[in-house]
């Protein structure tokens, strides 16, 4: 029997997506993350028809597709992971049931894929951008300034993050910064304790002190993540450290955190302020338009989110440029209300869950009508 043209739609997608994840693209492996733009590259060429810009900064690639001059949408994705290198021996790509698995999959190499297919798709694509940067999991240390030069000026940033619970669109993300407190102490023999200084009992007092700045009414989390200390059982730690993982919702208390972990510390820290929260008044305009969308595709009502974790959208709505991601499932506004003021969305990405987790996962069904809708996206800016 002949494969109707979804299908063969749908097989393409996934035959491309499953070259992407097995491709393992650590951030901090500037190696694995030039393979993997190599692969994201080679899928570009072949559907969009044009070679990449190259742009390396710090060692990290990043590849940029634009047509014609003065971009008015920019689709903004990143082809790092969290994964490791060996992690498709213990976590294999695999489709079974309709569900794709695979580290990375759903953060946010089906993504990727979904943009190039998008573009690839739209009726006019002078005006259009693409930015797939590598070290988005880390913060964006080296992309922050490549992603607010290249948004400048746009009517509509797209980002293809892994969508929300049953595929919502993310309205409002907190904002993320990210700290190291080192402490310094001084070695000595297990045997004889009281001659040395101990960074590690140091380090603890700290983290419970840093914890404590945790606010749940006003939802933010302080979360201390990655700890090290000494260097063997038997000798008393000369040096520990710690990185800090803050969450909130707006710039008073994002300040209010960070004033109290920098003030009057006699430890190293490192780190700080790392994207503004992208709030809601920067996403209305483009879900409204993404629900008209929807409609007019049969895609029935969209869902929107607010969601703890920060992209680099963040960074477009600071600039004031609308911003839409989590182009995923279908529902309604929820509770969110109110809705005004600069367009944008998050969370583009297909339907899924478990990102950074074992049970990492895109339901396969819903990639051609995510494609499709953000494909007419496109098409529906740029006409403007």
């Amino acid at each position: 029997m002949t494969a109707t043209r979804a299908e063969v739609a749908v097989e393409a997608l996934v035959a491309d997506i499953e070259t992407l994840v097995r491709c393992e693209s650590p951030s901090s492996d500037h190696e694995a993350v030039a393979r993997s733009a190599d692969v994201v590259a080679a899928l570009g060429r072949r559907r969009l028809d044009t070679e990449p810009d190259r742009v390396v900064i710090d060692g990290c690639t990043h590849l940029r597709w634009q047509f014609g001059e003065a971009p008015r949408v920019l689709l903004l994705g990143h082809h790092d992971t969290v994964w490791p290198i060996g992690s498709l021996e213990t976590h294999p790509y695999s489709v079974r049931d309709g569900v794709l698995r695979g580290p990375g999959c759903f953060d946010m190499k089906a993504g990727v894929v979904m943009a190039l297919y998008a573009a690839a798709g739209a009726g006019n694509r002078p005006g259009l951008s693409i930015l797939v940067i590598g070290d988005e999991e880390i913060g964006s240390p080296s992309s922050r300034r490549l992603i607010e030069e290249e948004a400048r000026g746009c009517a509509a940033v797209f980002v293809l993050e892994a969508s929300a619970g049953g595929g919502a669109l993310k309205c409002r993300r907190k904002d993320a910064s990210l700290y190291r407190i080192e402490v310094d102490g001084r070695a000595a023999h297990g045997l004889e304790p009281e001659k040395g200084v101990n960074a590690g009992a140091e380090a603890a007092h700290q983290i419970l002190v840093v914890a404590a700045l945790a606010d749940a009414e006003r939802g933010t989390t302080v979360v201390p993540t990655a700890l090290s200390a000494g260097t063997t059982t038997n000798t008393v730690p000369a040096g520990a450290s710690v990185a800090v993982d803050v969450r909130v919702w707006d710039e008073a208390e994002q300040w209010r955190v960070d004033r109290a972990v920098l003030e009057g510390s006699r430890m190293r820290i490192s780190g700080g302020i790392n994207r503004p929260p992208l709030q809601v008044d920067a996403s209305s305009g483009l879900f409204d338009l993404a629900t008209t969308v929807a409609a007019e595709l049969g895609l029935g009502a969209l869902t929107a989110a607010a969601v703890g974790g920060a992209s680099d959208g963040n960074f477009t709505a600071g600039l004031g440029i609308s911003t839409l991601g989590g182009l995923g499932g279908l529902g309604g506004l929820g509770g969110l209300g109110g809705l005004g003021g600069l367009d944008g969305l998050d969370g583009l990405d297909g339907v899924g869950g478990g990102a950074h987790a074992d049970d990492e996962h895109v339901v396969v069904a819903e990639l051609p009508q995510r494609t499709a809708l953000l494909t007419a996206l496109i098409d529906a800016v740029l006409a403007k």
